[in-house]
């Protein structure tokens, strides 16, 4: 089987770089895995093997395998909760209010075929 030179390349360090597109269809990086669950009218909770950066790409060190993240922007030791939240009013759900955009799109089609397809001709032009 071919090597592919695509596959082999390291992932784009500036995240403005970083699309859904772009990471949609890579294998496993095979590099740290976790589990994130976003709590109801909280953190997100992040557990397993991974590694937390800032927006510069310089590590941060969650001193632990378990950390919650903020997600109210209230929190006096961002990026990591300290439960200000509670007392800030924040509400919001555990899951998404409705599916992304990408998920309506390829629902019940052939990904690769969506993808290939030009947009549909507008009538009026």
């Amino acid at each position: 089987m071919p090597h592919d030179e695509t596959l082999a390349q390291p992932p784009a360090t500036d995240p403005a770089e970083v699309t859904d597109a772009a990471v949609r269809d890579l294998p496993p990086s095979g590099g740290p895995t976790a589990t994130i669950t976003p709590y109801r009218d909280g953190p997100l909770i992040v557990r397993g093997d991974f590694r937390l950066l800032d927006a510069d790409g310089n590590g941060i060190d969650p001193g632990r395998k378990t950390v919650a993240l903020c997600r109210c922007g209230k929190s006096g030791i961002k990026p990591f909760c300290d439960g200000t939240h509670k007392r800030s009013g924040f509400h919001s759900g555990s899951a998404p209010t409705r599916p992304r955009p990408a998920a309506q799109l390829f629902r019940g089609t052939d990904r690769a075929a969506a993808e290939e397809e030009p947009p549909p001709a507008d009538p009026e032009s």
